[in-house]
């Protein structure tokens, strides 16, 4: 019986197989040398916003900006003056407004945005103070 037909086919089998390993070594050493810069990259990102966060409470705060209207920097100047929490009422008094209905809440409107700007704070219902 002649076998080397047998034997030439799994040299042929072999060879593929040994190439396919190969090409796999190959494609797991490119892995794991993207693996290695993959994992440098987030040890640097680590690095940076531990290094971020611990100079952020040395920058100086950033004020929001003001909306458009005249009326918010006198307002903040009469909080700047004040010392306690004031009404809405108050300040249009500071501003020279008259104490009609629709001045108040216009007044009061624009505290809140400031609330929310955070820039003021509501101490308690209508309130508000400078925030520290």
């Amino acid at each position: 019986m002649n076998i080397q037909p047998l034997l030439d086919a799994l040299d042929i089998q072999e060879d593929a197989a040994r190439a396919q390993a190969n090409d796999l070594r190959t494609q797991i050493g490119e892995l794991q040398t993207r693996l290695r810069q993959a994992e440098t990259h987030l040890e640097h990102l680590a690095i940076t916003r531990k290094t971020v966060t611990g100079l952020a409470d040395r920058l100086p705060a950033v004020p929001p900006d003001l909306p458009e209207h005249p009326d918010y920097p006198r307002i903040l100047a009469v909080f700047n003056e004040a010392t306690g929490p004031l009404r809405a009422k108050d300040i249009c008094e500071a501003l020279d407004h008259k104490l009609l209905p629709k001045n108040v809440e216009g007044t009061r409107a624009k505290l809140k945005r400031l609330v929310k700007l955070g820039i003021l704070t509501e101490v308690d219902t209508g309130n508000f103070a400078r925030k520290q």
